[in-house]
This record gives C-alpha cells, structure tokens and sequence, in this order.
C-alpha cells in the first residue's frame, strides 16, 4: 500500500493543478467570449484585447511597467489585458469579470510602486487606459476635461497651447498618468500657492460596479469626495476629470543649485526647514538629498539640490531670497526665467538641457529601474545632531542608489482643512519626505540590501516625522505598512494601513465604499473595505460575510441583526432547533 500511496502523494499535485490551469484557461476563454458578446460599438476588438496566445500580449504588459521589480519571469501575469477606446468596453471589462469571477486593475501611467494597477496573485484582467487620453482645454473659463489614460505631460502640452498664463498644479514627472495621480491627490511644484491636483478637480466621468456612467451631479457628493485623493481602483473606473486651471505669470523663475557637506549643506537644511515652509506661496523650494562620490578618492560626500519655482522674475525672486534665506547664497547666474511650460520641461530632471515642450508628449522618457519607496510627513523641524545622524545612514549604501526628495507645505496646504478631500497631511505638516533607492542589478541579493537600506532609512526617521499615526502617502503606496488578507477585508485590519494614508478620513472612505462597491469587487491588498455601520462593530467573520447583504437602513432589520449576533456566537448553532432559528433569522433579515 505504501507505494500507491506514495504514488497518489506525487500525482495529487499534478492532477490539482491540471484542474487549476483548465479552471483559468476556462475563465480566460469565457471571459473573451464574454466580451466579445457585449462590446457592441464598431470598433475591431484586434488592438482592443490581448490574451496570452497574442504576439504582443508582453509588450503590452511590458510598456507602461516603470518598476523593474514587477517585470520579472515570475510576475504574475493577467488573463487578459484591455485598452478600451471608449466607455462601452469598460462597461463590458466589468460585466464580464464579475461574470467569471475575475479581478480587474486599473492601470493608466504604471508609476505604482507596489505593482498594484496590474499585479494580483488571483486571476485578474488589466484594464489599460492609456488609450484613453483625450485632453479639451477651456481656456476662456479656465477648465479642461481630460481622460484617465493622458500622462501629465500630455496634459500640460496641451494647456500651453491654448494658453501661456494658464496651469495645472500636478506633479513633477510628465510621464504619470493623470487618473492614478488625481485620484490620490498629486502634488508638485505649485502646491503651495494651489494646493493638490485633486484639489482643483471640479467634475468626474466614473463608471460604477454596476456598469452606470456617473457625474458629479448623479454620483454624489460623498462619491465625489472620495475619488479625489482615495479613488485609484477603490471605487471603480474614472474615466475622466474636469479640472481647475490656475493662472501664471508669463515669465517664472527656476533655479536649482546644490550644496554638500564641505559647503555647509548640513546647516542650510536646517535653516531650510524653517523658511521653505513661511516663505511667500509663490515660491516652492525643494530639496533633493543624495549621497555622492566625493573628491577625495574613496569618501563620499551629501550633495543637497534646492530646485525650485518661482511664480515671477528673478529681480523680485532674489530680494525676497536674500531677505529670508541668504545663507544659500543665491545669484542671478542661478537664476532662469522661462514659460511656464519650460519649467514644467526643465524640473521634470528626465529631459536634456534646452529641450523643447514637445518632449513631454514621450511616454517612455522615464527611465525604468528597480527601486523601492517610502514616504513621510514631518511637523517639527529636525535638530542639527539628527540631520547629522541622517548622513551617517546614507553613507551606509552606494553612492548614487540612496534620495531623498522634501517638499515644503505652508501655503495653500496650510489653509486647507484636513476633510476638505481625502488627502488629510495639511496645515499640520512643515513638509513631505520621499524616500527612495534605487539600483540597476539583477541579483536578488542586491535587491534584499537596497530594500533593506531603505527600510533602515525609514526607521532612523521614526523619531523625526509624524506619529500617531506615522503618515503616509497613498499615491507613494507602501505595502510594508500592511496589506488586506485574501477574501474580504474587515475594516479594522485595513485600519493598520489606512489610517496612515487618510487618517480620520478612513472611515467616511469605508463608508462611501459600502455604498457604492458593497461586495468589494474592487479590491486589491490595500483596497479600502465596505463599512456597514452595526458591522463596523464586529469583528466576526460570519457577520462581516453578511454585511454587504444588509439594508443600509438598519432600523428596518435592528432586531433580525441581534438575533444574528447571538446565533454566530460560537454556541449559536449548536443544536438543530437553532439552526432553524438562523435559517429563519436570514430570511427575516434579507426580507
């Protein structure tokens, strides 16, 4: 007998997944069919969707991946990838997941640093949107509507076409797209005189679990609210948004200068931390920390970048500059004045020097490497003795691989109230930390130690930045802080990662969540959980199960809910006669 059960053990493996790759190839192929069936445009469905068995599945998988980490042999792969041309094929990609019990993820630029817009260990389908990418620019009033599927530099080529005193406060790198970035918040060089991308978002095409096309209007305002700085694949698919554009000066000023450490880098820091943040909101002055080969042979060095904007010239930039920060010792041979539009091209640090606007049309500038993220919010500035202790860290990993970026607040940021969106790091912060390394090799090893340093990084800063909780940003996604388990999510083991991204404003997420995605079909490891109000309670996963099925007026079924707590006890249905009482229980409450 031993050796037919030693043979049964080796072939239980086999037959399982045997079973396991009909299963997907089943659903692949259903799947297919499914919306082969259901996109009734005129559109050929050839360039629309890509199954395996397509030659260019893996480009298409590969071309919008910008972290080397999650484009590996082992990555996992979807079923199918669909660039929808319109709002038809959305429609059909949700009614045909749901059908055959497929995740979705939403993909628009792949600058996600958890891979999580189109990686899933469960069987999954990416939506692509980048062919989604119409941009229509109202200059007379303003406003402009663009597709989830434009980069950021697309959006800003287009604005400097209609309009040369006319901008979007959004992000610095051109080639992120526009729906993952607004949808959580985004923020670059005009954040202190405009406050966030999603700040200025006035309008929004969604499409829901159900497969309806919303507006602000017929979505609601909680919906609304939402998708302004929680909304990258929480909710369902935003198409598009209508948003606010600001008003520049024909001429701004740029400079960026660096200083290291033989050039009082470690004093102007701390000085900066007290003047980047109260200077006038038409000046945002960052810094870009890096570890670099210094002159003297094997030592390194800190170089410290200060690159900034100026909303105005260099004559009214200088006086303002020697009057709060003349320590940096800036002069007007560190100063350029150019449009707008060349400073979005000149900050970006991805272009040429003298290149002209037409570049951020390039989806692909960007350079792809291996990299792991954090982020951090700092409310008081840190002492001389711990920016000291920072260099020490970086001196631990190569010269080059360690950055850090720091944003200033003040502004626009410190007079927004901490609900007015999702995004809730305002008025209590000085200033934003990135921090980042990144690395060119293959080898696992040396990933481990680049992944390591970075986590050594993060918590020397521990001390330093905001606590209680340690906030986050939810666009610089961070699966270290903790992910949802497989299956449905309580909210309370969300908490762990969410209130580090939203703070108090997690729970009014949960909250919308219920109402217009109850059984989570969008989901992913930090995907924010349904929260049903009694449920919210509880933390049993027999009644979590049934929450999603619960009216969302509870008074109707109050006494059906109690009676479900006390039989899901774990001496609820320990004899027949209770579990008639269950059985009769539901039925009461799903009347």
């Amino acid at each position: 007998m031993a050796p037919e059960r030693s043979l049964a053990s080796l072939l239980l493996p086999f037959i399982l997944s045997l079973m396991s790759a009909t299963s997907v190839r089943s659903s692949r192929e259903g799947f297919v069919h499914c919306f082969n069936l259901h996109s009734k445009n005129d559109t050929p469905l050839s360039p629309i969707i890509y199954s395996p068995k397509n030659p260019s599945f893996a480009s298409v998988f590969d071309f919008l991946v910008q972290e080397l980490r999650f484009a590996t042999p082992t990555t996992p792969r979807p079923q199918v990838i669909v660039t929808p041309r319109d709002e038809t094929h959305i429609q059909s990609v949700i009614y045909c997941a749901k059908k055959h019990d497929l995740e979705i993820r939403i993909r628009s630029g792949g600058h996600d640093f958890e891979g999580a817009s189109y990686i899933s260990e469960d069987p999954f389908v990416i939506l692509d949107l980048f062919k989604l990418n119409s941009i229509t620019v109202d200059a007379e009033n303003a406003a402009a509507w663009v597709q989830s599927g434009a980069t950021l530099g697309e959006l800003y080529y287009a604005i400097s076409k209609k309009s040369r005193t006319l901008a979007f406060p959004a992000g610095y790198w051109s080639t992120v797209g526009v729906g993952g970035h607004l949808s959580g918040g985004g923020y670059g060089a005009l954040l202190r005189k405009y406050g966030l991308a999603g700040d200025n978002v006035i309008d929004a095409k969604f499409i829901s679990v159900d497969g309806k096309i919303l507006d602000r209007k017929s979505m609601g305002e909680d919906l609304f609210w939402a998708l302004k700085g929680a909304g990258g694949g929480n909710f369902g698919v935003i198409v598009a948004f209508k948003i606010r554009l600001v008003a520049v000066p024909e001429k701004v000023t740029v400079f960026k200068v660096s200083r290291t450490l033989e050039q009082n880098a470690t004093k102007l820091v701390h000085k900066w931390q007290y003047v980047a943040p109260s200077i006038h909101e038409d000046l945002t002055m960052a810094l870009r920390i890096n570890n670099v080969k210094s002159s003297q042979a094997g030592k390194q060095t800190i170089s410290v970048g200060f690159e900034s904007l100026f909303l105005g010239g260099t004559d009214r930039l200088l006086s303002l500059m020697q009057e709060k920060f003349p320590e940096l010792g800036l002069v007007r041979k560190d100063c350029s004045e150019m449009s707008w539009i060349q400073s979005v091209v000149v900050l970006a640090d991805i272009y040429p020097a003298g290149a002209p606007p037409e570049v951020l049309l390039n989806r692909t500038a960007a350079p792809k490497q291996y990299t792991k993220q954090k982020a951090d919010y700092v409310e008081k500035p840190m002492s001389v003795k711990g920016i000291e202790g920072l260099w020490k860290v970086f001196f631990q990993i190569d010269p080059e691989s360690g950055a850090m970026n720091w944003t200033p607040y003040g502004g626009r940021m410190a007079e927004t109230s901490e609900s007015e969106t999702p995004y809730p790091h305002r008025a209590r912060n000085i200033f934003m930390i990135y921090e980042a390394v990144n690395w060119n090799e293959k080898d696992g090893a040396v990933s481990l130690r680049h992944i390591d340093w970075v986590r050594k990084l993060y918590k020397y800063m521990t001390p330093f930045v905001a606590k209680n909780p340690r906030s986050s940003y939810f666009n610089y996604r961070d699966y270290d802080l903790g992910i949802n388990s497989k299956g449905k999510t309580s909210y309370k083991e969300a908490s762990v990662w969410g209130v580090k991204y939203f703070r108090d404003n997690f729970k009014r997420l949960a909250e919308v969540k219920a109402m217009i995605d109850p059984h989570e079909f969008f989901r992913s490891e930090q995907t924010i959980p349904p929260l049903f109000g009694e449920c919210s309670n509880n933390n049993g996963h027999f009644v979590d199960f049934f929450c999603p099925h619960f009216s969302m007026d509870f008074g109707k079924s109050a006494s059906h809910f109690a009676q479900l707590l006390a039989l899901s006890s774990p001496s609820g249905i320990s004899s027949p006669h209770k579990f008639n009482k269950l059985i009769t229980t539901l039925v009461g409450l799903f009347a």
